[in-house]
């Protein structure tokens, strides 16, 4: 059996492990060279960092007590949070300091991966031929060059140093050492809980290279080797019931964020042949890795020829590598890495809208990596200068990764460049259309804008998100009519969706149906109490229709959930002054100018109002 791990003795680190490391650190920042001068992208860093205010904080008491107690963004991951917190505390909100943060963590996971089947397996060029593909394929890029993968880098980088550990633990077993693969399996679920295949991987290990699950001849060698692969199953409980426990906290924290789709949504049936699809796919891409997208959108229908193609493909590669066990254990080992990896995020439970993602192959891959690491010098060695065309072989490999790499980095640079290239090479990408859209509109570029999302709706008619963007576009082009058509039809879609309600009730107004627009704020007012803008214009309307009491009411509200509104204070002022309330009046004007001490409005108001007073007096 090829690559014996040796559980007394550990290869130690040499000289050329030294320079190949070296060469791992310089081509990965070579082709990552211009990831400082990236923008944040408008897809999820939102909700990660830019406008995230509990990260902008950096480390505090509070923000660590939010982190191991949220579920936003549909996830439980803490220690992602932290990092992220970390970083707004060491750059603020400097974006290339944070993509080299995700930088840093994936060269130190190209190092950790080499190091551990060096040690592993003793062998040298297949140990960093793997570590090469790693740190310079480009599929992935994503979990690199987008801020808000930081947790695909951390959770590598835990799931690395536990499965060091646990090398450790093998050569010498003791508590001390189980212990410490405990702590980096955990600290890699509080990063991304995607790592719950971890301990499957580790008894992958067990069998190739590590060597553990020893079969001797005996009478009944069939119950020696079942004991013995019970005793490494039972060796990881204490893993696997951290895998449950990770589970239900992730499954409720998507469920609860919506991110886990019915069957209703999408049927048992489509996502079997999705999921034989993406397992073709993505070896697919890892072969030819052109056309990347930050996202694949979800096929109406599959052709049966894929999905016959895609099964029979992975049906004869999984007979080869139980065929060939006991020849090339890497193969089996590689091949049920990458098929088990995948599992939590290939689509059987479906989350978002995606079919797959090239986010999900960060760790997969190295199955497959491993597989033609060792796999390609072993069939070479039977050819005539076989050693001289492999290394020729993965130097040109490489190359062509590297420049594939730097190009594909490229489209992550900013919103819009991401957004228009999976615009380009996708098809039916609604939301690429939609968030290239936002991102237009956010600019001034609305009639750049109004275009894409006319074509998110074409493909998605029941996009409430996009009538009610839309709507706010062409409300800014002064196509009022037109705006509360796509208004209505995005409650009609979503009743209770309360920035529509809010959007529908400005655009009424503009056309001086105020009753109508009064209806809407307090229908958005009921889905959210805390919408300070719709209780400042419900405040403004009814101040306009005499209802002054009530609009005394709604001014203040939002004062005491906004206290620095300038402008609530001002029109508080002016309401009290028509109740006759002088006193209120000018200390609610005076409250607005101490906020905004150029508000000209506020001061002509409290100008009025003494001038008023002083005659009064007179």
């Amino acid at each position: 059996m090829t690559g014996i791990y040796n559980h007394r003795k550990e290869t130690c680190l040499k000289l050329s492990d030294f320079w190949v490391c070296l060469f791992f650190i310089i081509t990965t920042l070579i082709v990552y060279r211009q990831l400082h001068r990236y923008d944040f992208v408008n897809f999820d860093d939102t909700k990660y960092v830019t406008q995230n205010v509990h990260v902008q904080e950096g480390i505090t008491l509070d923000g660590i007590i939010w982190a191991f107690t949220t579920i936003h963004a549909g996830n439980w991951h803490p220690l992602t949070w932290i990092s992220h917190m970390a970083d707004c505390r060491l750059f603020g909100l400097n974006p290339g300091m944070h993509h080299l943060t995700s930088l840093f963590f994936h060269i130190i996971n190209t190092l950790l991966l080499f190091i551990v089947f060096r040690k592993m397996t003793g062998r040298l060029w297949e140990s960093a031929f793997v570590a090469a593909l790693f740190a310079l394929h480009p599929l992935h890029v994503e979990s690199v060059a987008w801020v808000s993968e930081r947790k695909d880098v951390l959770s590598t980088f835990f799931a690395l140093l536990t499965i060091l550990n646990y090398m450790r633990y093998v050569r010498q077993p003791n508590v001390y050492r189980y212990l410490a693969v405990t702590l980096f399996f955990i600290f890699g679920l509080m990063s991304k809980p995607m790592l719950v295949t971890l301990p499957f991987v580790l008894l992958l290990l067990d069998y190739w290279p590590l060597n553990r699950l020893q079969i001797q001849p005996s009478a009944d060698s069939s119950t020696r080797q079942t004991a013995t692969v019970f005793y490494l199953i039972r060796e990881k409980m204490p893993l696997f019931i951290l895998v449950m426990l990770s589970c239900c906290v992730t499954f409720y924290a998507q469920k609860h964020g919506g991110a886990v789709k019915s069957l209703d949504f999408i049927p048992i049936d489509a996502r079997i042949a999705n999921t034989l699809v993406a397992y073709a796919a993505y070896i697919g891409k890892m072969i030819y890795p052109v056309n990347l997208a930050f996202l694949y959108p979800y096929p109406e229908m599959i052709p049966g020829w894929k999905v016959a193609g895609s099964g029979l493909l992975l049906g004869v590669i999984s007979f080869s590598a139980i065929k060939t066990r006991k020849q090339r254990p890497y193969f089996i080992t590689g091949w049920l890495w990458y098929l088990g990896t995948l599992v939590p995020v290939i689509g059987l439970v479906q989350v978002g809208l995606q079919s797959m993602a090239d986010r999900y192959t960060y760790i997969p891959l190295i199955g497959l990596f491993v597989i033609i690491a060792w796999g390609v010098p072993a069939l070479a060695a039977k050819w005539r200068y076989g050693k001289i065309w492999t290394g020729a072989s993965a130097v040109i490999v490489l190359s062509v990764l590297m420049a594939l790499t730097v190009k594909q980095a490229g489209y992550w640079k900013d919103s819009i460049t991401l957004f228009e290239h999976a615009v380009k090479i996708t098809s039916n990408n609604y939301i690429a259309h939609y968030n290239l859209a936002n991102v237009l509109a956010k600019k001034g570029r609305v009639d750049g804008a109004i275009p894409h999302y006319l074509q998110a709706l074409k493909i998605q008619p029941e996009f409430a998100d996009a009538h009610n963007n839309l709507a706010n576009a062409l409300n800014m082009k002064g196509k009022v009519d037109d705006a509360i058509y796509h208004f209505s039809e995005a409650l009609r879609i979503k009743p209770d969706y309360e920035g529509a309600h809010y959007n529908l009730g400005v655009a009424l107004d503009r056309q001086g149906r105020t009753d109508d627009a009064v209806f809407h704020y307090l229908q958005a007012l009921k889905t959210n109490p805390d919408y300070v803008n719709a209780h400042y214009k419900l405040g403004v309307d009814l101040n306009q229709q005499g209802r002054i009491d009530e609009a005394i009411v709604q001014f203040s509200q939002v004062i005491k959930i906004k206290p620095d509104y300038a402008e609530a204070h001002n029109n508080l002022g002016a309401a009290l002054f028509r109740k006759g309330d002088m006193a209120g009046a000018i200390e609610s004007f005076q409250a607005a100018l101490r906020i905004k001490p150029d508000y000209a409005m506020a001061k002509n108001n409290l100008k009025k109002v003494l001038m008023i007073q002083r005659k009064k007096i007179r």
